[in-house]
């Protein structure tokens, strides 16, 4: 059944893809690196939405 299933779904869109990146990203920072560019975990997935909306290079 699982053939069926693959079949049938649909991708994901690039950009949840790349909030997921960049989610995994910010939360494998340290709190050191975190404090010293000045972000709070509050913040994550705002950066994450805004890092996702735009086109990669």
């Amino acid at each position: 059944m699982a053939f069926f299933t693959e079949f049938f779904s649909r991708p994901r869109p690039a950009a949840a893809e790349r909030y997921r990146a960049v989610l995994a990203m910010l939360e494998s920072m340290s709190p050191a690196d975190r404090a010293d560019i000045g972000i709070k975990p509050s913040d994550f997935p705002r950066i994450a939405r805004e890092a996702a909306l735009r086109r990669p290079a």
